[in-house]
């Protein structure tokens, strides 16, 4: 990270928000955002289990769905735009990407999305079960050093946890860029007993799926030449 001024009032803001998790320095209206937006969306998993995932949402949610770490927010602005009586939850522990999000949100005036800046594996322990009718997972970081798999998201104790927090039918969908990761993702969820792969063509995970819309970072992997993977599991 770049040497920059700071501004401690700024910086002790964020950091009770998110610690250490932050990247370029907010601008200001961004900031505000953060300061007087993000706490009307926040999910507080502090508290007890909710009853019913759809009541977090005020009018209450027909379906609830989660995206886990939703970086600069196009795909979840576009689900929530798209669909307006699902509610939608986005979880993402870095700053920046909770401000583009908030940003989108205030300009479209989107009412269906709430927020956790945090760990998404705590939030699955939190979420009632058989809550949700979607989970994404769009180009995650994928921790290309075998010492560091063990921090990749997809691992056999969060396939359990989506699997307890899903409805019976409802989907888990993967998309990444790195063919190790696809491997690893394709690999944990074929022993997961929860879990069956959607794909029956090589187009069902070579295309995306209707109405996806393209992140920035799925642009920038298709500029390089990257091609992407598009998993959908259905839980059993």
């Amino acid at each position: 990270m770049s040497e920059r001024k700071s501004d401690p009032e700024r910086e002790d803001s964020e950091r009770a928000f998110f610690g250490r998790r932050k990247g370029h320095k907010l601008r200001q209206h961004q900031a505000e955002l953060i300061d007087h937006l993000l706490p009307r969306l926040s999910l507080d998993i502090t508290t007890g289990t909710p009853a019913n995932a759809s009541e977090i949402f005020d009018p209450a949610a027909d379906e609830v769905r989660l995206e886990i770490g939703f970086g600069g927010g196009e795909h979840l602005a576009a689900e929530a735009q798209s669909f307006p009586a699902t509610g939608f939850i986005g979880c993402e522990p870095y700053v920046n990407g909770m401000a583009k999000i908030l940003a989108q949100i205030e300009a479209g005036n989107i009412a269906n999305i709430r927020l956790l800046a945090g760990d998404a594996a705590e939030l699955l322990a939190w979420l009632p079960e058989a809550s949700l009718s979607r989970i994404d997972l769009i180009h995650p970081d994928p921790w290309p050093k075998r010492r560091h798999w063990k921090r990749r998201f997809v691992q056999d104790r969060t396939i359990a946890a989506m699997a307890r927090v899903l409805k019976a039918g409802g989907e888990f969908r993967f998309v990444c860029d790195i063919d190790d990761y696809c491997a690893w993702t394709l690999s944990h969820l074929a022993r997961s007993p929860d879990f069956r792969w959607l794909a029956e063509c090589a187009d069902d995970f070579r295309l995306p799926w209707a109405g996806y819309t393209m992140t920035r970072y799925g642009k920038k992997a298709a500029r390089e030449g990257r091609k992407a993977a598009y998993l959908r599991f259905k839980r059993i």
